[in-house]
């Protein structure tokens, strides 16, 4: 198998860290050489957390350049226009519809761009997923993570019960059925 690219992007406490372990240890399962690296900014005060998955037969870098992601999951949509020339061509923007304010929007000093959603949507193909509202059906809008890699799940073309079974080995015992739940509402898409 050709090596398969993944970046992972959102703001710090989305839970893109966890997203990241799910899908590395999913690939890992199916035998496949996986790589990951973990890009934190300014993590712990809402900035920017990226997150490299390359999988395949043989895998010697984690890292994505311009132009070579296959996917991209981004958990907000600024932060999916902030990475969109990773992706390639022929690619896929799986993005929640969801807005998070930067810092600069709080402080007042920047507005939010218009039309972010539709100026990804012209540009390349999209899947917008209104993430939070599932994660909140499934119990928790912690959740958004585990609904988003339910969606770019078929993608990866992994067995949904490879998912389940990585996911209830992964997540705490206590919200193991609420993950399973997000995941299959993403996956259900």
């Amino acid at each position: 198998m050709n090596t398969f690219s993944i970046m992972i992007v959102g703001v710090g406490g989305q839970g893109t860290l966890l997203a990241s372990r799910l899908i590395g240890n999913a690939v890992l399962s199916e035998g496949y050489d996986v790589k990951v690296s973990e890009v934190h900014g300014m993590s712990q005060r809402g900035g920017s957390v990226i997150t490299y998955v390359r999988y395949g037969d043989n895998v010697y870098s984690p890292i994505i350049n311009n132009g070579e992601a296959d996917l991209i999951i981004s958990f907000e949509q600024l932060e999916a226009a902030r990475y969109l020339k990773y992706l390639k061509t022929d690619g896929t923007l799986i993005v929640n519809t969801q807005k998070i304010n930067p810092m600069s929007v709080v402080i007042g000093s920047a507005a939010y761009p218009d039309g972010v959603m539709e100026k990804l949507e012209s540009s390349v193909n999209t899947i917008p997923v209104d993430a939070l509202k599932l994660a909140e059906e499934a119990g928790s809008p912690k959740a958004v993570n585990v609904v988003l890699i339910g969606v770019s799940a078929k993608k990866m073309n992994i067995d949904k019960e490879v998912w389940h079974k990585i996911i209830a080995e992964t997540v705490p015992p206590k919200f193991k059925d609420m993950n399973l739940k997000a995941f299959d509402l993403g996956y259900n898409i």
